[in-house]
């Protein structure tokens, strides 16, 4: 009965004119392009990706990891001079065109919103969070719609959470007095602290969430759990190409409050 099912099923992808080999190919690349971003070989798995995107242009699952692609391959980018920097932001503005392009397609899926508010991020740093407020609170509504529809498993909601916390961070820097007559009223280190610390229940040992909770105790004076939560980086694995880097800093940051 099995078998049979199978055969109809696929006789009637047939007959919707769906190309199974190209199907079975588009698969076959996104897990080899998955693997190059294991190894931290970003522009091997962007070149991937694009093999992918000729096949099925229209693809949300092909289209996101383009645009993480472009983000992984863009913080690594030099950045000493202005001619490096515009290099660096045309990269993450093509992550975001090929984010917004997986929202179109893959609306319904958190992924595609928690790359576009990830790439969003990045060119907000360089326009400057508050001279770019719109792209500021699209970040924060992106989340919130990825957070909302709450699929993609814990990784992807756990992302969400913490790129939605560590948003509220960047906007604390300034005053709420500052903050509030721009639009940025909403930032709130309390409301940080709860998002990344949800961010660290879906994902416990993930260096990058637990720094950034870290960071997001101290602004609250709560050096206890701070230190608490450093130690705990120590611990992780290295699963990031990141890792390293914010391991290094999260040692620093104890050493900084470890008298407090």
């Amino acid at each position: 009965m099995k078998i049979v099912l199978q055969l109809a099923s696929i006789l009637l992808l047939v007959m919707l004119g769906v190309n199974l080999s190209f199907a079975q190919t588009v698969d076959e690349l996104l897990k080899q392009g998955d693997q190059f971003v294991t190894e931290f070989q970003n522009q091997k798995a962007l070149d991937t990706y694009l093999k992918a995107e000729k096949i099925a242009p229209n693809n949300w699952e092909v289209l996101w990891r383009i645009s993480r692609a472009y983000v992984d391959l863009g913080e690594k980018m030099p950045e000493k001079t202005d001619a490096q920097k515009d290099e660096q932001e045309k990269v993450y503005n093509k992550a975001f065109d090929y984010a917004n392009k997986s929202v179109k397609n893959g609306s319904g899926q958190s992924i595609t919103y928690v790359r576009r508010a990830i790439a969003n991020g990045r060119i907000a740093l360089f326009q400057g969070v508050f001279s770019a407020v719109g792209t500021v609170n699209d970040v924060k509504e992106d989340c919130d719609k990825a957070i909302q529809l709450g699929n993609g498993g814990n990784y992807v909601q756990g992302l969400a959470h913490y790129v939605l916390g560590r948003t509220h961070l960047k906007v604390c820097e300034k005053s709420y007095l500052v903050r509030l007559p721009i639009g940025l009223g909403w930032g709130d280190t309390e409301d940080a602290v709860k998002l990344l610390e949800t961010a660290v229940k879906f994902k416990p040992n993930f260096r990058m969430f637990l720094f950034e909770l870290a960071k997001a105790y101290v602004e609250e004076d709560e050096y206890d759990k701070a230190k608490e939560t450093l130690k705990k980086v120590e611990k992780a694995p290295k699963v990031d190409e990141d890792d390293d880097k914010v391991l290094a800093e999260a040692k620093k940051l104890y050493e900084e409050i470890k008298n407090e």
